[in-house]
């Protein structure tokens, strides 16, 4: 799973000026799907909804208002242990399970060592990589991004705060101001304490966030960014070779390609569309040595591949005029758009020599969820029966053996708010689209939220549409052009029966604790990951694997 990676930015879908002739391969060789479909349009929502194969606002990893995604390791907030992930099921059918790379689903509830929401206690047997996620902050030449907007009115506010006591402090000096010095000391105290209670976090978002674990231990702190890759790529490939005796499940969940774009010298200069080309096409090249490693070990012939990307490509990275984010073709919207197609249609490839036909192209509308029934049957094993399973399996459709999706109705969430739902009418082969909310673009007409961070969900920042928008992505997979009763004469039937449709959906949901509340998204200094003695966490890791010290 890329992070961040556009559907445009592939060969196989489109792309000729960028280089990924190792991912082309993998669709050349299996079944690529060009409806595949993000049950989220941000990172940690739709890496849980992928994970469990339900829509994240059922294990409250979704946000009704504010934070949209898991803002630090050291939060209590994350993927409740009553969820159940295909890891887990694989892991009770013998598999041997193994996460590298991203999680950004949380550590911690209560303390720093419960793990309830780590990857060991969602049935994987192995980890190394990021509890976290790639932020600008994990670069110290990088402007900030974990809260920079609360992050400057803070510093702000300090400011305003240290000057109007150096005011009244020099008034007393002077005789303009009857003030005893207690107070004066006082309000100093006060500031100091002000200052301390926000820059211990926001003043070490690099050292908190930017952590490599193996498992439960912290290996480095803060990581080496432009170690990174290697160490993924060592770790997939001792993980294939450790385990090719066996059934396995590898997550590779890489961190291309998220700002801020670290890529290593040897492809750095060399595409065609900057940075974010270089990381793209290094991201190619880690993914055939992986893919290498599993044929060198004599697995090719017996395994079962898939590609994708957690949501589409983040329109707004931008460093001044150069484009830090992905591109997503035809497609309307980016990265943080719950409805238009922009930010949720991602690759998917999937790879199965002998098994799945090599260069079948399909185009029903298909999910991320869906992965969760798919291995769950090839391994063997149940879906729960006592939770609502958003996926189908997918593997009647990879194989030929059925010819339509067996989604009708697809639903797309911004945070907890339904902007759009989808219609695949199977008797005619159109595919309707409905947009209840849209989200105003800045500058008007641009096309993405230009000037913050992603578009919002809700609030002043968006349109409610009545009647609702109308498409047909058959004939229009921009979402150029919006249908009206005079151009389309099902318009009416249309738009009743989705809606119809979103009603029998809404009796589905239940509410379940938030896990994106303030309570749990703030940062908590007993929660924190730590290698060494809080707060002095600091540590690397030697070439054998150990954690060492500052010093030793």
């Amino acid at each position: 799973m890329a992070d961040d990676l556009g559907i445009g930015d592939l060969g196989c879908y489109g792309n000729n000026t960028l280089r990924t002739p190792n991912i082309d391969q993998l669709a050349e060789e299996g079944v690529r799907l060009t409806q595949h479909l993000a049950a989220a349009p941000l990172c940690t929502p739709s890496r849980a909804a992928f994970l469990t194969g339900r829509h994240s606002f059922r294990s409250g990893m979704e946000a009704s208002n504010g934070y949209r995604a898991l803002q630090w390791n050291a939060g209590s907030g994350g993927l409740p242990e009553n969820e159940t992930t295909f890891a887990r099921i694989l892991q009770q059918r013998g598999y041997a399970t193994g996460l590298i790379g991203k999680w950004h689903q949380g550590v911690n509830c209560a303390s720093r060592g419960d793990h309830c929401h780590h990857p060991l206690n969602h049935g994987f047997d192995y980890f190394y990589g990021m509890p976290f996620t790639l932020t600008n902050d994990c670069d110290p030449g990088r402007p900030p991004e974990v809260d920079a907007a609360l992050r400057a009115q803070l510093w702000g506010y300090t400011q305003f705060l240290a000057l109007g006591i150096l005011t009244v402090a020099a008034g007393k000096t002077c005789g303009f101001i009857s003030v005893s010095g207690r107070v004066v000391t006082g309000m100093a105290c006060m500031l100091f304490l002000f200052f301390i209670s926000w820059y211990s976090s926001f003043g070490f978002v690099r050292r908190w966030n930017c952590v490599l674990m193996r498992n439960h231990d912290v290996t480095e702190q803060p990581m080496v960014l432009e170690k990174t890759a290697s160490l993924m790529l060592k770790e997939a490939v001792s993980y294939i070779e450790r385990h090719k005796h066996g059934p396995f499940l590898l997550f590779l969940s890489l961190l291309h390609v998220h700002i801020p774009l670290v890529t290593t010298s040897a492809f750095l200069g060399k595409s065609q569309h900057g940075l974010y080309g270089d990381n793209v096409e290094e991201m190619d090249w880690l993914i055939g040595k992986i893919l290498n490693a599993i044929e060198d070990n004599g697995l090719k012939n017996s395994t079962f591949t898939y590609f994708t990307s957690d949501h589409g490509g983040h329109l707004e990275a931008r460093d001044g005029h150069s484009q830090l984010g992905g591109w997503n073709g035809i497609y309307k919207g980016g990265k943080g758009m719950g409805g238009w197609e922009g930010g949720i249609r991602v690759p998917g490839i999937f790879h199965w020599p002998g098994v799945l036909p090599a260069g079948r192209v399909i185009g029903e509308p298909t999910s991320l969820m869906d992965v969760f029934p798919t291995v769950v049957q090839l391994a063997g094993g149940e879906v729960p029966q006592d939770r609502v399973i958003d996926g189908h399996s997918l593997v009647p459709l990879l194989q030929g053996a059925e010819a339509r999706s067996a989604h009708e109705f697809l639903f797309h969430y911004c945070g907890q708010h339904l902007h759009a739902a989808r219609w695949h009418q199977r008797d005619s082969g159109s595919v309707w689209k409905v947009h209840y909310t849209t989200p105003q673009f800045h500058p008007e007409g641009a096309g993405a939220c230009y000037g913050r961070g992603v578009c919002p969900c809700s609030g002043e920042g968006v349109t409610h549409h009545r009647p609702p928008l109308l498409f047909d992505l058959s004939r229009d997979p921009s979402e150029a052009r919006p249908l009206t009763p005079d151009s389309e004469p099902l318009y009416h039937a249309v738009i009743a029966r989705v809606g119809a449709a979103v009603s029998e959906h809404r009796h589905t949901l239940s509410p379940v604790p938030q896990q994106f509340s303030t309570s749990n998204i703030l940062w908590k200094p007993w929660l924190q990951p730590c290698c060494g003695h809080f707060p002095f966490c600091s540590c690397h890791e030697d070439g054998d694997g150990t954690p060492r010290m500052p010093g030793l």
